[in-house]
């Protein structure tokens, strides 16, 4: 029952190598959870088998089997990840109840975890079924705000579900923490056209975006956080900013494809970072200077 966590990394990636120091920092905390590092690369027949696309990711395994995945370099979620599964591989076989207690407020947080969700096979922009794709296509096409969560990541989430909602299949899609149903349910929702008053509408570009340039007095739209600059532009500005005693908050346009691209137009400003105040912009690190 103990824990094995598979790094996939590649060693031209430096966030491979910040998330490895996180690794090791981790194997001293969990002595008795294993943790192996797999050059992609070298193993083409093993990451494609368990469709690693990116680096860095993790997978987690239990009784050899895949139990959990995290895509990207987070080291918060890999701390909390590791922490869930090395506490529930301790878990004595007579607490199975309270094993499966901690399952379902996992999964009551996952439905809640967006205004709506859907379960499914594979991620939006890449479906693993065609009920997937659909599903997906529907919601797309009625402008429907929507997160996801891949079954096919978390065994646990997958078995767990259907006894929790009492639904054999996926796709499943939740609307405020209730159950709507699988596709043939969408389907006859968008027909009798109760699908756009049920679902929550995404916002449009503009407006999100303005949003986010008013989210906070002083916005910083850069390359990273405030905690670990991505470019050396980024990391310039943040250092002005902090020596001034500016308090401001940061967007990581590199975790946001939309916001990266539609800013660029919105503010007819091509580069980054890009400081704004009180909603106006005020230039990027040479106008800063």
């Amino acid at each position: 029952r103990s824990l094995a966590v598979v790094h996939f990394w590649a060693p031209w990636a430096p966030q491979c190598a910040q998330m490895n120091e996180v690794m090791a920092a981790l194997a001293k905390e969990h002595t008795q959870v294993s943790f192996v590092k797999l050059e992609a690369e070298a193993v083409p027949e093993v990451s494609e088998k368990y469709g690693i696309t990116s680096v860095p990711t993790f997978l987690f395994f239990k009784n050899s089997q895949k139990v959990d995945r995290l895509d990207g370099a987070h080291a918060p979620e890999l701390t909390k990840k590791v922490q869930r599964h090395a506490s529930s591989s301790s878990i004595s076989v007579g607490s199975n109840e309270t094993a499966k207690e901690d399952l379902n407020v996992r999964l009551k947080k996952l439905i809640n975890a967006a205004p709506c969700m859907l379960f499914m096979k594979g991620s939006p922009k890449e479906p693993r079924c065609g009920f997937s794709k659909q599903m997906v296509e529907i919601l797309n096409k009625h402008g429907v705000s929507f997160s996801s969560f891949d079954i096919f990541s978390d065994e646990e989430v997958r078995q767990g579900l259907k006894t929790y909602s009492n639904w054999p299949t996926y796709p499943q899609l939740y609307v405020a923490g209730e159950l709507i149903g699988g596709l043939d349910i969408i389907k006859e929702l968008e027909a009798s056209g109760e699908l756009d008053t049920v679902c929550p509408k995404a916002q449009k570009l503009e407006d999100r975006l303005k949003n986010l340039i008013n989210k906070a007095p002083v916005m910083l739209f850069m390359k990273g956080s405030k905690q670990m600059a991505k470019c050396g532009f980024s990391k310039q500005i943040l250092e002005i900013l902090n020596n001034t005693g500016v308090d401001y908050e940061t967007f990581d346009i590199l975790e946001d494809e939309e916001v990266r691209q539609g800013l660029k137009t919105f503010s007819n400003w091509p580069t980054y970072p890009q400081l704004y105040v009180k909603g106006e912009l005020v230039g990027g690190l040479d106008i800063v200077k």
